[in-house]
């Protein structure tokens, strides 16, 4: 893995930190302002501050109402199972503004039976916000459970719903 370091933006959905290489490839990312936390999902040491302007351009961008800003800011998924990164995939497809439930993230994953897995995929996203996880929901629409509240997760759904509408 490359050496990371992090940055920590400001958000109305609250603090946002990025563990990015110094390409401004984000390998992880989240809704907390504590780095150690986003290194441990990544089974990485706790990075030292850091600055990503494009990144942070864009996370900016996102927030000020262009949806499509984070689009061409460059990810890293960690290795994992080939199911979790075709479900992180198909979350990047899912337009913001819209939502699909747990059963539909299955089915676009490749494995409409893997509704436990396409779960699994979202409470292990280390690249919140740039793969959207937000926007999956359970099939009666409702969020039962998201790593950084049910609270950002309204936030976020409301702030795409107010630009996605616009």
């Amino acid at each position: 893995m490359s050496t990371l370091t992090y940055t920590t933006i400001q958000t109305p959905a609250g603090p946002f930190t990025v563990l990015a290489d110094a390409h401004d490839t984000v390998h992880a990312a989240g809704f907390t302002a504590d780095p150690a936390f986003l290194a441990g999902m990544l089974s990485a040491p706790v990075p030292e501050k850091g600055a990503h302007d494009h990144v942070a351009e864009r996370v900016a961008a996102y927030f000020a109402g262009d949806l499509s800003a984070l689009d061409d800011v460059t990810v890293v998924y960690r290795p994992t199972g080939p199911f979790r990164t075709a479900a992180w995939d198909a979350m990047r497809t899912v337009q913001a503004g819209a939502t699909i439930s747990y059963t539909q993230l299955a089915a676009t994953a490749g494995n409409p039976n893997a509704v436990r897995a396409a779960g699994s995929a979202c409470a292990s996203n280390a690249i919140a916000l740039f793969v959207p996880c937000h926007r999956i929901v359970r099939s009666d629409g409702s969020s039962k459970n998201f790593l950084y509240g049910l609270e950002c997760k309204a936030t976020l759904l409301a702030h795409e719903k107010q630009y996605a509408d616009a």
